[in-house]
């Protein structure tokens, strides 16, 4: 392998990894932008993206750099690491947010090619719950190359978009940029909110952490994870600030913006860069709990967990997310505890992760200085 492709895998494909669940989890339509971002005015919303960028960053590099350290392949592992026994709690939330995610893109998947295509909406969730299963089935290269290949296309469709629009109307930003005042109250609150919200892709990345080969890969590609992430969002939400103050009701935003560049066309387009979005989003969580699993059984019985086994493991977790627990109305109940649900992922992730992670690594690193300079001396 080229030292290009191998850097790149140890630096740059955590990054596209963490991208991609953040666009599917979270800013694909442009809602969350509208949500989060808006309020605060343009130059606000700026200034909480940048805020938001720099906290994926930070936590992005300590996660990599515990997880090497511990030798953590699987959230199980590094929360084990971490909390100890507390890592139950982290894996109850953390369950439970996939059950709601996915339930939601089955919803939306249905939607989408229905409207595309004229599917029915079953028949589009039953297209996500294959897609993915082959995907994560087919092993950590397939994962892999879907997060390097599939982004390139995501950059592409987002740049284009960001062309379209700005050429049909950049003025209306320009002017709204050029009347708008500093940050105003919020920016802080809402950036924090927004990137607590979807630090949850660290974890589900961890799988693809395995080509590092020092700290120094782990520091460099979580901190080229936070830019990554959040450059298609800055773009968009420049775009969005033409239509203030009515886009911030449209259920839709990327739909509205895109219906007015005079290019219908390219709308199913999107709606494809969507779709992707949401099947890399899918594949990081499941193969998240494949890997989780799979590492428990060996731990167990001392051999690996046979083919078919992973593969109900995964039909199973895509069919309960995405069919049974909306029949049965599990994704309403865990959806009103949503706000619980994410405290839960702060205080069993990030608070731990800045506080005991980062004394650990700086204990580890004064030890490892300490044994350089006993080993030095005469």
């Amino acid at each position: 392998m080229s030292g290009v492709a191998d850097r790149f895998r140890r630096w740059v494909l955590p990054g596209l990894a963490f991208k991609s669940v953040v666009i599917g989890g979270g800013y694909a339509t442009g809602r969350e932008l509208a949500e989060f971002f808006l309020p605060p005015g343009p130059w606000g919303g700026v200034a909480a993206m940048v805020l938001a960028m720099a906290a994926w960053s930070v936590v992005c590099a300590l996660t990599f750099v515990l997880a090497r350290r511990v030798g953590a392949r699987d959230y199980r592992g590094f929360f084990r690491a971490l909390i100890g026994r507390g890592w139950v709690l982290f894996e109850f939330a953390y369950l439970c947010l996939v059950v709601i995610v996915l339930a939601v893109f089955g919803a939306a998947t249905g939607e989408l090619l229905h409207g595309m295509l004229g599917w029915p909406p079953v028949a589009g969730a039953i297209a996500l719950v294959v897609v993915i299963a082959t995907i994560v089935r087919a092993g950590n290269e397939a994962i892999e190359g879907l997060f390097k290949y599939m982004s390139g296309f995501l950059y592409l469709v987002y740049a284009v978009a960001a062309l379209l629009m700005l050429s049909a109307f950049g003025d209306r930003s320009l002017a709204q940029f050029a009347s708008s005042p500093p940050p105003g109250e919020g920016w802080v609150v809402n950036g924090l909110t927004y990137a607590g919200y979807n630090l949850f892709a660290a974890i589900a990345i961890l799988p693809v952490l395995r080509h590092m080969r020092g700290t120094r890969d782990a520091v460099v590609a979580g901190m080229l994870a936070g830019p990554l992430a959040i450059l298609p969002a800055l773009v968009f939400f420049v775009c969005m600030v033409a239509f203030v103050p009515e886009i911030a009701a449209e259920p839709l935003p990327s739909d509205f913006l895109l219906g007015r560049t005079g290019h219908p066309w390219f709308q199913n387009v999107f709606r494809v860069m969507i779709l992707t979005a949401l099947v890399e989003t899918g594949v990081a969580m499941v193969a998240s709990i494949e890997a989780r699993t799979a590492a428990a059984w060996m731990e167990r019985t001392g051999r690996e967990l046979a083919p078919r086994a992973r593969l109900a493991l995964v039909v199973g977790v895509l069919v309960a997310s995405v069919f049974l627990a909306d029949a049965i109305g599990l994704v309403e109940l865990i959806a009103r505890g949503y706000r619980m649900l994410s405290w839960m992922l702060l205080a069993t992730y990030v608070l731990p992760l800045l506080t005991i992670g980062a004394w650990r690594l700086w204990r580890g690193r004064r030890q490892a200085v300490a044994a350089a300079r006993s080993a030095a001396a005469p």
